[in-house]
């Protein structure tokens, strides 16, 4: 029989926290989006569309609905003719920098083990 293991306070804290981030990004897109918006700044719906590849119009108004309501994304309405709409992060999805920037790394250093095998 299996020992039962006894996690400290921090432990369950930080596995708290990870499932927490992975609840508010989970999704196929909203990481991307978040990495589109920190790379590219304030961009408007069209301008994140035609950068990730797969993502349907569709989708992607419900992704950033989602994001927006999570306080990640800002999205401002400009009074132009036509209307502008353009979407940037807040400063809690600017917060997200860390996480952005290591899946980044990760990713270029992981295909250039792909790549290489």
């Amino acid at each position: 029989m299996r020992e039962k293991i006894s996690l400290t306070e921090t432990c369950r804290q930080n596995i708290q926290g990870v499932k927490d981030t992975q609840d508010l990004l989970s999704g196929k897109w909203k990481t991307s989006i978040i990495g589109m918006l920190y790379y590219n700044d304030k961009s408007r719906f069209m301008e994140i569309h035609r950068h990730i590849a797969g993502l349907a119009p569709k989708v992607l108004s419900k992704e950033l609905k989602d994001l927006e309501m999570n306080h990640l994304v800002k999205r401002t309405v400009q009074d132009t003719m036509p209307v502008t709409v353009e979407y940037e992060l807040t400063d809690e999805g600017k917060s997200l920098k860390p996480v952005i920037e290591a899946m980044g790394n990760w990713g270029k250093i992981y295909r250039q083990k792909l790549v290489l095998k």
